[in-house]
Order: structure tokens, then sequence, then C-alpha cells
């Protein structure tokens, strides 16, 4: 479709859509083509060398005031020259832009520091322009090169992109190269970066400097919880399934009591089947329960996983591990292609598969072992009409009224839409208007807006929806064509309370029990939130059992830096190293959890072995055997939880080495007193 929306406004929301200038809009293929009337720069001084392409277009300078993310200054082109340089432009919303985030790690991986990545987010959806997002977007796809927040286009417009993604290709002189939009860009530059970085290598201008970079990641301390993606209750077993996403995990709980039962995944990436404690799984979402077997959409490896809950293990039942393309028929299912299936549900004795990178409905039948497709075109857009016809743009949520229909969260035209079970039905929008009709609106068909919803949950003739970006969770009545907000104020937080008082952040998934109980995987609070609706209250999930389900312990890893302590004078013999943690004001050690200190003698006269201590309580006491000068290692880690809700919990960790001397009045103890921060401090 084509369309001139610079200063559209939405009428229902009074908020101008924050996009170019002249801008047009054109689908294919699932990207969206944007077109701009600006104009690359033109060249200054060119080459002396012989190159495959001719340099006409110096690459426009980035611009002064744009917040950056993975470096703690901002970056120039100038600062870039002598190493080959892609430009990604991407918003996270776009399952596009998220299938090219690995080929761009290859491309990275491959060519090292001759390459430098820099992602530039343009924002699709309002909620994208926050750095703050942008960062937890960072943290979730694991994106490790730099990122500019372009979030008025600045970038975009200087140099003409038409499309989400889109790449730019940039010689080690400054000049574009190549422009390519779509997810086979990265292989399109493959060649060219290999035969840019030998040619400038060649004539001794190619530079392969390490980038000083400052990774996000190493600032977000884990949590028990990582970007939790989906939930499904089980009633009659009294357990919750979580899709522990960021963790590569899916957690079994009890329902009533909230403990941990069980973990699906050994928290690795990876596709291999086998025992739930070394099966692995990358990224995992949608979850659905039939029988004693929880199938999983296992999104990054495009795969649907089946955990069996009596056997214990994990096995792959449709798809290769290949990303695949629009499908079209049915095929069996181990031998089909699958493209980022994000949701699952049960209906009418099959498995139906929210497809986002295709923007379909497919199905899994377990009986046949086959898969196909069942509603979509795979054009990216909102087109009702017979099933196979109609137009779908991501989705990333279902739920069914168990009789006759799907529904479906279409998070990129931000709708609620239906699918019929009847072979001869089609498709039809509840709530919803366009790819660039969004908003925070409540009332009928024609005005309401959502933005961005990622989850759907029937309950007794409501769909309840996870309205991602607007940090709410909407009602949305099918018969009236009706949405209207349920809970949160839509400022992103972690607030419990009246359902009008609580706050979210992007909620990407939630079920209902039969009760009415509403549960929500609080994707970027790294939380389950619990509405219970006699009281009309919002809480928090304190899960038990920690200690059970956190991932590899610092005595285990090679990734954390041993910080180095002052000196101790200490006397000859058996001396105690008291060892205790100070925590944030409101914060205390959680006992479930505990704390675990690993102590070995590194150096000269401290003879410990390396031995594992724990407690429930702090300080720690360890005795250590000292005869001489030497040092000790200690590697620690320990949960802490709010002291007036211990649903918010944090993991932390540190190694720290101490030196230590004797002398004939030295000290009999040893003090080490460490501080516990919260994300991002």
């Amino acid at each position: 479709m084509e369309a001139d929306i610079s200063n559209r406004q939405d009428i229902n929301s009074g908020r101008k859509l924050r996009l170019p200038r002249r801008l047009g809009i054109l689908m294919l293929a699932g990207i969206f083509f944007v077109s701009t009337d600006a104009r690359l720069s033109t060249a200054g001084e060119k080459s002396s060398m012989a190159l495959p392409y001719t340099q006409d277009v110096r690459a426009p300078e980035f611009p002064r005031g744009l917040d950056w993310l993975n470096t703690d200054h901002p970056l120039s082109l100038a600062q870039l020259r002598g190493k080959v340089v892609v430009l990604d432009f991407w918003t996270y919303c776009c399952i596009n832009c998220i299938h090219v985030i690995p080929k761009l790690h290859g491309l990275e991986q491959k060519y090292g520091d001759s390459l430098a990545v820099v992602g530039v987010h343009s924002a699709k959806f309002e909620n994208e322009g926050d750095t703050k997002n942008i960062r937890e977007a960072i943290l979730r796809y694991g994106i490790e090169h730099p990122v500019v927040n372009d979030k008025d286009f600045t970038v975009w417009r200087a140099y003409g992109v038409h499309a989400w993604p889109t790449m730019v290709l940039i010689d080690p002189e400054g000049y574009v190269v190549d422009t390519q939009s779509g997810e086979t860009a990265p292989d399109h530059f493959d060649p060219l970066i290999g035969q840019l970085a030998r040619s400038f290598a060649e004539h001794g201008k190619l530079d392969t400097t390490p980038l000083a970079l400052k990774l996000e990641k190493d600032t977000a301390p884990p949590s028990l919880l990582e970007f939790p993606g989906k939930i499904r209750v089980d009633e009659a077993g009294d357990r919750l399934f979580i899709s522990d996403s960021g963790h590569n995990r899916v957690l079994v709980v009890r329902r009533s009591t909230a403990k941990v039962l069980d973990v699906i995944g050994s928290g690795e990436q990876g596709m291999e089947d086998g025992p739930f404690s070394s099966a692995t799984l990358n990224d995992p979402q949608g979850l659905e329960l039939v029988g004693n077997t929880l199938y999983i959409a296992d999104t990054k490896n495009h795969a649907i996983r089946a955990a069996d809950l009596n056997k214990i293990t994990v096995s792959r039942v449709a798809g290769t591990g290949k990303q695949g393309s629009y499908g079209h028929g049915k095929g069996s299912a181990l031998e089909m292609d699958l493209s980022s299936p994000w949701d699952l549900v049960w209906a009418d004795g099959r498995l139906f598969i929210a497809m986002a990178g295709v923007h379909q409905i497919w199905y899994y039948n377990p009986e046949k072992k086959e898969v196909g497709l069942w509603a979509g075109s795979g054009r990216e857009d909102i087109i009702d009409g017979p099933r196979l016809l109609a137009a779908l743009a991501q989705p990333s949520g279902l739920t069914t009224d168990s009789r006759k229909r799907l529904f479906i969260a279409d998070s990129e035209v931000s709708a609620v839409r239906s699918v019929e079970l009847d072979p001869d039905g089609g498709v039809m929008t509840i709530v919803g208007q366009g790819l660039f009709d969004f908003g925070d609106v409540d009332g009928g068909r024609t005005k309401a807006r959502l933005q961005h919803p990622l989850g759907v949950a029937w309950h007794d003739g409501v769909v309840y929806v996870a309205d991602t970006y607007n940090n709410k969770i909407k009602k949305v009545i099918p018969e009236q064509y009706r949405s209207e907000t349920f809970a949160g104020t839509g400022a992103e937080g972690h607030t419990d309370g009246p359902l009008a008082k609580a706050t979210f952040d992007e909620p990407g998934g939630l079920d209902v029990g039969s009760d009415g109980t509403i549960y929500i995987a609080d994707t970027n609070n790294h939380l389950i939130r619990v509405i219970d609706p006699a009281g009309g209250t919002v809480q928090t999930l304190a899960l038990k059992g920690l200690e059970t389900v956190m991932p590899t312990t610092p005595a285990e890893s090679e990734a954390i830096h041993a910080n180095e302590l002052d000196t101790a004078q200490v006397a000859a013999g058996t001396i105690v190293i008291s060892f205790d943690v100070s925590f944030p004001e409101g914060f205390k050690l959680n006992k479930e959890g505990g704390v675990r200190v690993t102590v070995a003698g590194t150096a000269g006269g401290v003879k410990t072995e390396k031995t594992l201590y724990t407690s429930k309580s702090l300080p720690l006491d360890i005795p250590v055997q000292v005869s001489g000068d030497g040092s000790l290692t200690l590697q620690t880690e320990y949960f802490f939880c709010r002291k007036d809700n211990e649903g918010l919990c944090y993991l932390g960790n540190a190694s720290v080495r101490l030196p230590l001397t004797v002398s004939a009045n030295g000290e009999r103890t040893a003090p080490i007193s460490l501080s516990a921060h919260l994300p991002g401090q």
C-alpha cells in the first residue's frame, strides 16, 4: 500500500505518529518500505586504489546529541576510518530485523576487528523510541555492537533509507559501497566485506584495532527470570509453565505454592534433545499442555519441541532448525522449515502455531506428524477475508474459545484478530486498523487503539490482551468489537496494588485460570505478575526454590573478573574470613537461595583446597589455614529480594582476591564486605 502520513494525526489518541516527513509506505515480502526525499552527500577526495566500485558517495556523519548504547561515548564515522562499516537500520519490534541479528553476529565473528557493525535504531512504535527500552531489546537479543537511538529518523533520512531492515556498507575510507534491504542483506554483504578487507589490507589501509566498547550486558546483573515471554496455567496439575526465555529454558512451578518443581532445559542455547537437564532450547516462547506433553515454541530454533512430563525428556516434533519461508499446503512435520513460531494453542485436535516470521497461522497434527498452513497469505498487512487469502502481520499470541475460533495478537498492526476453526471460515478483525495505526485508546471497533500486543488469553467471553508497548492489560470483548483498559496506568514500572495504579514493563504473555486469576509474563521486569479478580489487585509472584533454577554459578564461570582487595595482616594458623554483603535499601538476603562462596588458596602459604560454603544468613564465617604470605580467591553468588515483596529478586555475584600477610601482631579474623547492586547501578 502507499500512503502519505507525514502529518497524519491519530484523531482518537491526539498523538502524531512519529515517522519521517513525506513518508510513503509499501509492503513487500514482509518488509516495510518507506520512501523519503533525502539525498546522500557527494564524495570528497577519492582513493587511488583500483576498486570494484566507484567512490561517488561519502557516508554522512552521525549527528551529535543522539543516545548511544553498548559504548560509553558517541561514535563517529571519522573514528571508524580504516574499518569496513555496516550500518544496520532496525526497529526492535520487527521480526525481519530480529532474523538479521544472528547473521550480523556471524559476520562480526568471521571478520573480527576489521569490521564494525553499528545498529541504527529508527523506531516504528512510540514505545520503541525510548532509549531504556532499546537497551532492554539489546539485552534480550544479545546484541554486542554499538547502537544509536535514531528516534527522530535523522540518520534514516541522511541515508535515504526505505525499509526495515536496511543495511549500508561503507568502505574504510568512508564511502558508501552498497545498500541492501531485507533479511538477505548480510548474505549479500559477506563476500563484499571480505573483498574490501583484503584490498585495503594489501595497501596498509585496514585498521584492525579493537573498538573499546562498554556492553550493556556488563552492567545488567542476572535475575531469577530473564525476559519471560509466555506462561501457561495447568488447572488439573496445579502447575504453571513459564518460558524463562532469556535463560533458554522453561520452568515448571506449583501454582498453589509458587515452588519451582522442575526446569526444562540446561540454559545453554542449542537444539539438543534428551533429558530435561541436558536438553537445550533457544529463546522459548509459547507453551501448550496436551495430556502429559508440554509443547514449546522454540522460537530462535524455528522448531516445536515436546517435553514429555512423564519421561522427563525433550524432543523435536516439528521444524528442521532452519528458518523457513511462507507456507503453502502441508508436509512432514520434521521436514518442513518453520519461521519464528511465537505462540501455541490446542484446538480441534491440532496444535495451532502463531508463525510470526511469515505472518501466518500454521497447525501441527501429532497423529499424522504433519504441519500445514491454516491462515494467512504471507503478506504483512491487515486484510480480512477467507483464511488463506487474508493478511496477518507478525502474529505473536494465540488463544481459543474452544468452540469455533482462534484469537490472535497481531502485533505489527496492533490488532486482535480471529480466525475460524471451520475450514470454510475466514479471518476477522476485532480491534485494530493498520500497520501504522496504534495508540492507547479504549472504545469501539473504529476508535480503539493498541500498541504492539504480544499475548492473548480467552476467559468467559473476554479476550485478555497483553498490550505490550502500552504496558497494560486490556479486555477485548469480541461480540462488541470493543477494547478497554483492565490493569495498568500505562507507565513503565513495577508497582503492585489496585488495578488502576499497577504498572508493568512490556508484558509479553498471559493466561487465565478458571477462577479468573490472570498470570502475566511481565517481560522487561523479569517477573511473573498475578491479577486477583476478586480483590481487584496486582501482585508479584514470589517463586520459591531459587537455588534450583539459577544459571551457572560464578565458581564455574570464567567470565567474572576477580577484584583485588587490600592486603590483610593476619596471624599464622587458623583464621576466620568473615564474609558479608550489604544490600540496597529495602532489600534483604533471600533465605531460599541464600549465599554461596567458593574459597581457594591461590598463592604462597595459604593452604586451602577449593571448597564451597553455603549459608541462609550473613555474615558467613569461613576458616582458613595460613602458614605464610599468600592470597585467597573467593567466588560468590547471593540471592536478594525486596523486603516487602519477595517476587522481585536478583542474583548477585562477584569474584574477589584477598592478599594475606602473616605478622606476629596479625588478626585472627579478616572481614570481607561486598555491596549488592540493582540492575543498571
